[in-house]
Protein backbone atom coordinates (compact mmCIF):
# COMPACT_ATOMS: atom_id res chain seq x y z
CA UNK A 1 0.00 0.00 0.00
CA UNK A 2 2.68 2.57 0.77
CA UNK A 3 4.40 1.54 -2.46
CA UNK A 4 1.37 2.49 -4.40
CA UNK A 5 0.80 6.01 -2.50
CA UNK A 6 4.62 6.83 -3.15
CA UNK A 7 4.24 6.08 -6.86
CA UNK A 8 0.77 8.13 -7.24
CA UNK A 9 2.37 10.87 -4.81
CA UNK A 10 5.41 10.93 -7.17
CA UNK A 11 3.45 11.44 -10.19
CA UNK A 12 1.37 14.13 -8.99
CA UNK A 13 3.24 17.04 -9.81
CA UNK A 14 4.28 16.37 -13.13
CA UNK A 15 0.78 16.39 -13.70
CA UNK A 16 -0.10 19.25 -12.02
CA UNK A 17 1.76 21.44 -13.32
CA UNK A 18 0.22 22.08 -16.60
CA UNK A 19 -3.28 23.01 -14.48
CA UNK A 20 -1.28 25.56 -12.18
CA UNK A 21 0.53 27.51 -14.61
CA UNK A 22 -2.64 27.67 -17.01
CA UNK A 23 -5.09 28.67 -13.99
CA UNK A 24 -2.64 31.48 -12.60
CA UNK A 25 -1.86 33.04 -16.38
CA UNK A 26 -6.19 33.31 -16.34
CA UNK A 27 -5.88 34.88 -13.01
CA UNK A 28 -3.02 37.57 -14.00
CA UNK A 29 -5.12 38.61 -17.28
CA UNK A 30 -8.60 38.31 -15.57
CA UNK A 31 -7.30 40.45 -12.32
CA UNK A 32 -6.71 43.10 -14.61
CA UNK A 33 -10.85 42.96 -16.10
CA UNK A 34 -10.49 40.74 -18.92
CA UNK A 35 -12.33 37.52 -19.50
CA UNK A 36 -9.76 35.56 -20.88
CA UNK A 37 -11.21 31.86 -22.02
CA UNK A 38 -8.38 31.40 -24.90
CA UNK A 39 -6.20 28.94 -22.54
CA UNK A 40 -7.04 25.79 -24.28
CA UNK A 41 -5.35 27.22 -27.64
CA UNK A 42 -2.55 29.12 -26.14
CA UNK A 43 -1.57 26.11 -24.47
CA UNK A 44 -1.71 24.22 -27.75
CA UNK A 45 0.57 26.77 -29.37
CA UNK A 46 3.00 26.73 -26.63
CA UNK A 47 3.37 22.66 -27.07
CA UNK A 48 3.20 23.48 -31.02
CA UNK A 49 6.02 25.98 -30.39
CA UNK A 50 8.20 24.38 -28.33
CA UNK A 51 8.02 20.74 -30.16
CA UNK A 52 8.70 22.11 -33.49
CA UNK A 53 12.10 24.20 -31.96
CA UNK A 54 13.09 20.95 -30.74
CA UNK A 55 12.91 18.79 -33.49
CA UNK A 56 14.10 21.51 -36.10
CA UNK A 57 16.89 23.12 -33.93
CA UNK A 58 17.70 20.28 -31.48
CA UNK A 59 18.31 22.39 -28.96
CA UNK A 60 17.68 22.05 -25.08
CA UNK A 61 14.24 21.50 -24.08
CA UNK A 62 14.60 24.62 -21.78
CA UNK A 63 15.21 26.75 -24.83
CA UNK A 64 12.29 25.06 -26.46
CA UNK A 65 10.26 25.72 -23.79
CA UNK A 66 11.12 29.43 -23.62
CA UNK A 67 10.09 29.67 -27.30
CA UNK A 68 7.14 27.65 -26.66
CA UNK A 69 5.87 30.86 -24.21
CA UNK A 70 7.10 33.28 -26.70
CA UNK A 71 4.50 31.60 -29.26
CA UNK A 72 1.64 31.74 -26.82
CA UNK A 73 2.26 35.54 -25.55
CA UNK A 74 2.52 36.43 -29.20
CA UNK A 75 -0.83 35.17 -30.04
CA UNK A 76 -2.47 36.52 -26.81
CA UNK A 77 -1.55 39.91 -27.67
CA UNK A 78 -3.88 39.37 -31.06
CA UNK A 79 -6.76 38.60 -28.29
CA UNK A 80 -5.88 41.48 -26.53
CA UNK A 81 -6.48 43.76 -29.94
CA UNK A 82 -9.23 42.21 -30.29
CA UNK A 83 -10.97 42.16 -26.88
CA UNK A 84 -9.19 45.88 -25.54
CA UNK A 85 -8.78 47.89 -28.96
CA UNK A 86 -11.49 46.34 -31.14
CA UNK A 87 -14.07 45.93 -28.33
CA UNK A 88 -15.06 42.40 -29.46
CA UNK A 89 -17.15 40.35 -27.17
CA UNK A 90 -14.67 38.65 -24.42
CA UNK A 91 -16.36 35.27 -25.03
CA UNK A 92 -16.80 35.31 -28.64
CA UNK A 93 -13.13 36.51 -29.39
CA UNK A 94 -12.09 33.77 -27.00
CA UNK A 95 -13.77 30.56 -28.22
CA UNK A 96 -13.12 31.66 -32.12
CA UNK A 97 -9.34 31.98 -30.44
CA UNK A 98 -9.34 28.51 -29.30
CA UNK A 99 -10.97 27.27 -32.47
CA UNK A 100 -8.22 29.00 -34.41
CA UNK A 101 -5.32 27.61 -32.27
CA UNK A 102 -6.80 23.91 -32.80
CA UNK A 103 -7.26 24.08 -36.50
CA UNK A 104 -3.27 26.06 -36.95
CA UNK A 105 -1.74 23.62 -34.84
CA UNK A 106 -2.89 20.45 -36.51
CA UNK A 107 -2.53 22.07 -39.91
CA UNK A 108 1.55 23.71 -39.22
CA UNK A 109 2.15 20.20 -37.03
CA UNK A 110 1.30 17.88 -40.46
CA UNK A 111 2.53 20.63 -42.60
CA UNK A 112 6.02 20.62 -40.90
CA UNK A 113 6.21 16.76 -40.19
CA UNK A 114 6.12 17.38 -36.43
CA UNK A 115 3.10 15.05 -35.38
CA UNK A 116 3.40 11.75 -33.70
CA UNK A 117 7.68 12.36 -33.43
CA UNK A 118 8.81 10.95 -30.31
CA UNK A 119 11.80 12.71 -28.26
CA UNK A 120 13.88 12.74 -25.18
CA UNK A 121 12.18 16.13 -23.85
CA UNK A 122 12.80 17.41 -20.36
CA UNK A 123 14.25 15.02 -17.67
CA UNK A 124 13.81 15.00 -13.91
CA UNK A 125 16.42 16.53 -11.92
CA UNK A 126 16.97 14.54 -8.79
CA UNK A 127 18.33 16.94 -5.90
CA UNK A 128 21.47 14.96 -4.77
CA UNK A 129 21.07 12.70 -1.49
CA UNK A 130 17.46 14.45 -1.23
CA UNK A 131 16.28 11.96 -3.77
CA UNK A 132 17.42 9.32 -1.78
CA UNK A 133 15.48 10.00 1.24
CA UNK A 134 12.10 7.49 1.85
CA UNK A 135 8.86 8.75 0.58
CA UNK A 136 9.64 12.44 0.70
CA UNK A 137 12.74 11.42 -2.16
CA UNK A 138 10.47 10.31 -4.59
CA UNK A 139 7.23 12.60 -4.21
CA UNK A 140 9.42 16.25 -3.80
CA UNK A 141 13.06 16.06 -4.95
CA UNK A 142 13.30 13.78 -8.04
CA UNK A 143 10.87 16.24 -10.44
CA UNK A 144 12.04 18.34 -13.38
CA UNK A 145 13.37 21.92 -13.04
CA UNK A 146 9.99 23.79 -14.21
CA UNK A 147 8.44 21.46 -11.49
CA UNK A 148 10.47 22.75 -9.04
CA UNK A 149 9.87 26.55 -10.43
CA UNK A 150 6.24 26.29 -10.04
CA UNK A 151 6.53 27.65 -6.17
CA UNK A 152 8.91 30.17 -6.83
CA UNK A 153 6.55 31.25 -10.08
CA UNK A 154 3.41 31.52 -7.82
CA UNK A 155 5.62 33.48 -4.52
CA UNK A 156 6.61 35.94 -7.36
CA UNK A 157 3.05 36.34 -9.15
CA UNK A 158 1.13 36.22 -6.00
CA UNK A 159 3.40 39.08 -4.46
CA UNK A 160 3.32 41.01 -8.03
CA UNK A 161 -0.90 40.95 -7.62
CA UNK A 162 -0.72 41.90 -3.78
CA UNK A 163 2.20 43.75 -2.91
CA UNK A 164 4.07 45.48 -6.14
CA UNK A 165 2.87 48.82 -7.53
CA UNK A 166 2.33 47.15 -10.59
CA UNK A 167 -0.18 44.93 -9.11
CA UNK A 168 -1.76 46.96 -7.51
CA UNK A 169 -2.66 49.39 -10.42
CA UNK A 170 -3.42 46.10 -12.76
CA UNK A 171 -6.22 45.01 -9.77
CA UNK A 172 -7.57 48.62 -9.59
CA UNK A 173 -8.22 48.03 -13.36
CA UNK A 174 -10.00 45.15 -13.13
CA UNK A 175 -12.12 46.12 -10.42
CA UNK A 176 -12.89 49.91 -11.60
CA UNK A 177 -11.10 50.79 -14.79
CA UNK A 178 -13.00 54.51 -14.31
CA UNK A 179 -11.32 55.50 -11.05
CA UNK A 180 -8.19 53.63 -11.85
CA UNK A 181 -8.16 55.93 -15.18
CA UNK A 182 -8.78 59.10 -13.52
CA UNK A 183 -5.74 58.39 -10.84
CA UNK A 184 -3.75 58.09 -13.93
CA UNK A 185 -3.65 54.42 -14.81
CA UNK A 186 -2.84 53.61 -18.13
CA UNK A 187 -6.10 51.04 -18.85
CA UNK A 188 -5.22 49.74 -22.29
CA UNK A 189 -1.74 49.07 -21.51
CA UNK A 190 -1.99 47.69 -18.50
CA UNK A 191 -4.69 45.01 -19.91
CA UNK A 192 -2.09 44.11 -22.53
CA UNK A 193 0.59 43.93 -20.21
CA UNK A 194 -1.76 41.72 -18.18
CA UNK A 195 -2.80 39.22 -20.96
CA UNK A 196 0.44 39.01 -22.33
CA UNK A 197 1.85 38.23 -18.95
CA UNK A 198 -0.70 35.50 -18.60
CA UNK A 199 -0.51 34.13 -21.80
CA UNK A 200 3.39 33.39 -21.67
CA UNK A 201 2.15 31.42 -17.91
CA UNK A 202 -0.53 29.67 -20.62
CA UNK A 203 2.34 28.71 -23.08
CA UNK A 204 4.41 27.57 -20.47
CA UNK A 205 1.94 25.28 -19.47
CA UNK A 206 1.33 23.33 -22.97
CA UNK A 207 5.16 23.08 -23.75
CA UNK A 208 5.15 21.55 -20.23
CA UNK A 209 2.86 18.79 -21.37
CA UNK A 210 4.42 18.48 -24.90
CA UNK A 211 8.04 18.61 -23.53
CA UNK A 212 8.14 17.25 -20.43
CA UNK A 213 4.87 14.94 -20.11
CA UNK A 214 4.67 13.50 -23.29
CA UNK A 215 7.44 13.67 -24.92
CA UNK A 216 5.59 14.02 -28.09
CA UNK A 217 3.30 16.39 -30.42
CA UNK A 218 -0.30 14.92 -31.66
CA UNK A 219 -3.41 17.19 -32.65
CA UNK A 220 -5.44 18.65 -29.66
CA UNK A 221 -2.78 16.89 -27.64
CA UNK A 222 -3.91 19.33 -24.65
CA UNK A 223 -7.33 17.18 -23.96
CA UNK A 224 -9.49 19.50 -22.70
CA UNK A 225 -6.75 20.70 -19.60
CA UNK A 226 -7.27 24.54 -20.85
CA UNK A 227 -11.27 24.42 -19.83
CA UNK A 228 -10.46 22.77 -16.82
CA UNK A 229 -7.91 25.74 -15.71
CA UNK A 230 -10.62 28.03 -16.51
CA UNK A 231 -12.40 25.83 -14.33
CA UNK A 232 -9.77 26.07 -11.73
CA UNK A 233 -9.83 30.17 -11.99
CA UNK A 234 -13.37 30.01 -10.79
CA UNK A 235 -12.74 27.42 -8.43
CA UNK A 236 -9.96 29.54 -6.66
CA UNK A 237 -11.89 32.74 -6.60
CA UNK A 238 -8.69 34.40 -8.49
CA UNK A 239 -6.54 33.89 -5.60
CA UNK A 240 -3.10 31.59 -6.80
CA UNK A 241 -2.98 29.82 -3.91
CA UNK A 242 -6.15 28.54 -3.96
CA UNK A 243 -5.37 27.38 -8.12
CA UNK A 244 -2.23 25.97 -7.00
CA UNK A 245 -4.30 23.63 -4.46
CA UNK A 246 -6.75 23.12 -7.11
CA UNK A 247 -3.82 22.02 -9.83
CA UNK A 248 -3.03 19.17 -7.23
CA UNK A 249 -6.47 18.12 -6.62
CA UNK A 250 -6.93 17.86 -10.01
CA UNK A 251 -3.40 16.30 -10.82
CA UNK A 252 -3.85 13.46 -7.80
CA UNK A 253 -7.21 12.53 -9.47
CA UNK A 254 -5.83 12.50 -12.95
CA UNK A 255 -2.35 10.60 -11.42
CA UNK A 256 -4.28 7.71 -9.53
CA UNK A 257 -6.56 6.02 -12.54
CA UNK A 258 -3.42 4.44 -14.52
CA UNK A 259 -2.31 3.58 -10.78
CA UNK A 260 -5.54 2.33 -10.16
CA UNK A 261 -5.78 0.26 -13.46
CA UNK A 262 -2.06 -1.28 -12.83
CA UNK A 263 -3.09 -2.21 -9.48
CA UNK A 264 -5.66 -4.27 -10.98
CA UNK A 265 -9.30 -2.38 -10.30
CA UNK A 266 -10.75 -2.28 -13.75
CA UNK A 267 -12.57 0.58 -14.47
CA UNK A 268 -14.79 1.28 -17.25
CA UNK A 269 -13.19 3.54 -19.72
CA UNK A 270 -15.72 6.02 -20.65
CA UNK A 271 -16.23 6.65 -17.13
CA UNK A 272 -12.45 7.05 -16.49
CA UNK A 273 -12.35 9.63 -19.60
CA UNK A 274 -14.78 11.97 -18.19
CA UNK A 275 -13.17 11.68 -14.37
CA UNK A 276 -11.38 14.78 -14.78
CA UNK A 277 -14.56 16.19 -16.17
CA UNK A 278 -16.89 15.16 -13.66
CA UNK A 279 -15.05 16.43 -11.08
CA UNK A 280 -14.49 20.01 -12.63
CA UNK A 281 -18.33 20.07 -12.78
CA UNK A 282 -18.30 18.57 -8.73
CA UNK A 283 -15.52 21.34 -8.25
CA UNK A 284 -17.89 24.36 -9.78
CA UNK A 285 -20.88 22.90 -7.97
CA UNK A 286 -19.32 22.78 -4.57
CA UNK A 287 -17.71 26.14 -4.91
CA UNK A 288 -20.75 28.02 -6.24
CA UNK A 289 -22.98 26.80 -3.19
CA UNK A 290 -20.35 27.43 -0.67
CA UNK A 291 -19.47 31.26 -1.84
CA UNK A 292 -23.96 31.35 -2.25
CA UNK A 293 -24.27 34.02 0.35
CA UNK A 294 -21.09 35.31 0.19
CA UNK A 295 -19.80 38.43 -1.39
CA UNK A 296 -18.27 37.69 -4.85
CA UNK A 297 -14.15 37.60 -5.77
CA UNK A 298 -14.72 38.19 -9.19
CA UNK A 299 -12.90 40.92 -10.17
CA UNK A 300 -15.99 44.29 -10.56
CA UNK A 301 -15.12 44.97 -14.07
CA UNK A 302 -14.76 41.50 -15.58
CA UNK A 303 -15.32 41.47 -19.33
CA UNK A 304 -16.11 44.86 -19.52
CA UNK A 305 -14.78 46.93 -22.12
CA UNK A 306 -13.46 50.20 -21.55
CA UNK A 307 -13.46 53.62 -23.53
CA UNK A 308 -12.47 56.63 -21.51
CA UNK A 309 -15.11 58.44 -24.05
CA UNK A 310 -17.70 56.57 -22.27
CA UNK A 311 -17.10 57.12 -18.48
CA UNK A 312 -20.52 57.71 -16.59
Amino acid sequence: MSGFLVTWLANVPQLAVPYALAALGLIISERAGVLNLTAEGLMLVGALASVGTLLTFEVHPLVAMVVGMIAAGLVSLVFAFLVITLRVNQVIAGLVMVFFCQGLTSLLGNLCGWTSKAFTGLAPLPLGPLADLPVLGPILFRQDLVAYLVIPIFLGVAYMLSRSRFGLRLRAVGENPEAADAMGIPISATRFLAVAGGGLLVGLAGAYIAIASVKIWVDDMTAGRGWIAIALVIFARWNPWRALIGALLFGGIQAVIPKLAAAGIMLPQYLVMTTPYLVTLAVMIWGSVRHLHRPSDEPGALGQPYVREERR
